[in-house]
C-alpha cells in the first residue's frame, strides 16, 4: 500500500517508523497510509527552512508574487487532480472540493499583491530634516497546522501570504487527509520556489508539539476545534510564539416572519448539509421567531430534504458525501440520540442511511430536529454533521440573546426583509462573521476571517490584510542627516517637533 511521506527541502521524504491507515470515506477502506513524522522528521523540516530563510527574506517581493503568480496557474491547471485527492479522502463530492479550492486560489490571488501589501509607510519631514518610515519584515520560519475539513482551502490561507512575505514555512496538514497538501508542495517547487522555503511534515501530536515547542518557530496558525486551539494558543504562547487559532463554531441563523421561507429553505439545504456540515461556518442552528414561522419552516424543509443526494464524491449530482471516519460517524450519530433522549423531536432522521454500493462508508443522512432548547447537550455541541437543529424564540431580542449566550461566536446570519431589524441584528449580535440573507457569511480574500469569544484565540484573523499583519513585524525607521558644518549642543528633553 502507497505510504504518503513528507515534502522536505525541495523532496518528498520517507519516514516510515510509524504510520497510519488514510481512508476513503465513501467505501470505508484503507486507500494508503500516512507517514506519522518523529521528532527528528519535524525539526529536519525546520532546520531547512531556517537555512532558506536568509536568502528568501532577500528575496524582492516582486520575484516572491511571480512565483505565487506560477503556483495559482498550476493550482487551475492540476485542479482535477487536487479536488480527486480531496474528494478520495475527504468525501467531499467533486463540485464542493471544486469551489473549496477556488476560495483557496483567492487567497493566492490576493498574495500576489505582496510590493502593494509590504509597501509599508512614509513621511517626510516630521521634525526639521527628518523623515520617518515604517517596513513590513518577515518572522523567519512559521508553520501551520490545519484541520481535515479543507485540505486545501485552509493551508491557501496561510502559506501563500506567509511566503509573500519573506517567511519560511512548515506545514503539518490533518493526517487524515494529506495528499491534497503533498500536490500543492510539488506544484509549488515547479512554480520555482527555492528548496527548504516550504515543507509538509504529516503527523499527529507528536509533530504539534514539537512545532510549538521549537524555538526556531516564530509563529504559528491553528484552525480545528476548541479545545485544541486553547492547547495550541496557551502552548505556543509559552514558548513565546506569536499565534492565531481558530476554534469551533455554533452558527445560528434567525427566521424572522417576515423572511422568503421558499429562499430560506433553498439556502438552509446548502449551509447545513453542504459538505457533510464539516465546515466551521456551517449553519447548524436555524432559530425562528414564533411558533408559526418554526411551523412552517419545518414543514418545508421536511418536504426538500426528501430529494437530497448522498453519495460519493465522484457522483456529481450528488449534494454531499460521508464523514470523515467511522469514529466521527458515530459521534454525530451519539448527538442525534441525546437530542431525542433529552426531549427533541427528530423530523428527519439520517442515522440509518445506507448509500447502495457503499453499505461501509462513513455515512450520515440529512437530519432535522425541532423543539431544541438551550438547555440541551447537542445544542451546546458543534456536532459537525449534517444536522439542522430548531430552535423556537418568541421575539427577536430572545433569539439575540440565545445567540450572544453561546460561548462560541464564529458565523451567524439573519434572514429578513426588514431593513431596521438586519441593522439591529447586526450591530448587536456578538458574533465575528455576520450574513443578511447570506448563510455563510466567509469573507473574501481581501477582507479577513474570524470569529469572535471561544471561535478564535489571539488577535488576529485569519488571511486578508490581518494575515498580512501576523506574519510580519514593523520596523519603525527616523532618520536625520545634520549638517557637518553646525556643532550641536547635547538636548536632555523629550524631542518634540519645534
Amino acid at each position: 500500500m502507497k505510504v504518503i511521506g513528507h515534502f522536505i527541502n525541495g523532496a518528498e521524504r520517507q519516514d516510515n517508523t510509524r504510520t497510519q491507515d488514510v481512508f476513503n470515506p465513501a467505501t470505508g477502506e484503507a486507500s494508503a497510509r500516512v507517514a506519522l513524522a518523529a521528532k527528528s522528521t519535524v525539526e529536519e523540516a525546520v532546520a531547512a527552512a531556517q537555512q532558506a530563510f536568509p536568502a528568501w527574506r532577500a528575496t524582492p517581493p516582486m520575484k516572491r508574487a511571480r512565483i505565487m503568480f506560477r503556483f495559482k496557474e498550476l493550482l487551475e491547471q492540476n485542479s482535477d487532480a487536487v479536488c480527486r485527492a480531496i474528494g478520495s479522502e475527504h468525501g467531499k463530492i467533486l463540485h464542493d472540493a471544486a469551489g473549496e479550492l477556488q476560495r483557496g486560489i483567492e487567497n493566492v490571488e490576493y498574495a500576489c499583491g505582496a510590493p502593494e501589501l509590504l509597501k509599508g509607510e512614509y513621511s517626510k519631514d516630521v521634525g526639521p530634516g527628518i523623515d520617518s518610515w515604517s517596513e513590513f519584515q518577515p518572522l523567519g520560519v512559521v508553520a501551520g497546522i490545519t484541520p481535515f475539513n479543507f485540505p486545501a482551502m485552509v493551508p491557501l490561507w496561510m502559506f501563500p501570504m506567509a511566503l509573500v512575505c519573506g517567511n519560511t514555512f512548515v506545514l503539518k496538514p490533518s493526517e487524515r487527509d494529506p495528499s491534497a497538501s503533498m500536490l500543492m508542495a510539488a506544484l509549488l517547487k515547479e512554480a520555482g520556489l527555492p528548496d527548504g522555503v516550504f515543507n509538509v511534515v504529516n503527523g499527529d501530536k507528536e509533530a504539534v508539539d514539537t512545532l510549538l515547542t521549537d524555538p526556531r518557530v516564530m509563529a504559528v496558525s491553528f484552525v480545528g476545534s476548541t479545545p485544541i486551539a486553547e492547547y495550541i494558543y496557551s502552548t505556543a504562547s509559552a514558548h513565546g510564539k506569536r499565534c492565531q487559532a481558530l476554534g469551533g463554531a455554533k452558527n445560528h441563523a434567525i427566521v424572522m416572519p417576515d423572511a422568503d421561507m421558499d429562499n430560506v429553505v433553498n439556502s438552509l439545504l446548502g449551509a447545513a448539509f453542504g459538505s457533510c456540515g464539516e465546515r466551521c461556518m456551517a449553519l447548524s442552528v436555524a432559530v425562528t421567531v414564533g411558533d408559526e414561522v418554526a411551523d412552517r419552516l419545518v414543514e418545508k424543509l421536511q418536504a426538500a430534504m426528501a430529494d437530497l443526494k448522498v453519495g460519493a464524491y465522484e457522483e456529481q449530482s450528488n449534494d454531499f458525501g460521508p464523514t470523515i471516519t467511522r469514529e466521527h460517524q458515530a459521534r454525530v450519530i451519539g448527538h442525534i440520540d441525546s437530542a431525542e433522549d433529552q426531549g427533541a423531536r427528530i423530523v428527519v432522521d439520517g442515522r440509518h442511511l445506507t448509500v447502495p454500493g457503499y453499505e461501509q462508508g462513513f455515512f450520515v443522512g440529512a437530519t432535522l430536529i425541532d423543539g431544541v432548547t438551550a438547555e440541551m447537550d447537542s445544542y451546546k455541541a458543534e456536532i459537525f454533521g449534517p444536522v439542522l437543529q430548531v430552535v423556537r424564540a418568541r421575539s427577536m431580542e430572545e433569539a439575540m440573546t440565545l445567540i450572544n449566550d453561546h460561548e462560541y461566536g464564529n458565523g451567524t446570519c439573519i434572514y429578513t426583509r426588514d431593513g431596521e431589524a438586519a441593522r439591529y441584528f447586526s450591530d448587536g449580535i456578538q458574533v465575528g462573521m455576520v450574513g443578511i440573507n447570506i448563510p455563510l457569511p466567509v469573507p473574501v480574500a481581501y477582507h479577513s476571517f474570524g470569529g469572535w469569544k471561544r471561535s478564535l484565540f489571539g488577535d488576529l484573523h485569519a488571511y486578508g490584510p490581518d494575515g498580512v499583519r501576523f506574519y510580519t513585524k514593523r520596523k519603525t525607521v527616523t532618520q536625520r542627516w545634520p549638517s557637518s558644518a553646525v556643532r550641536e549642543n547635547a538636548e536632555f528633553s523629550m524631542p518634540t517637533m519645534k
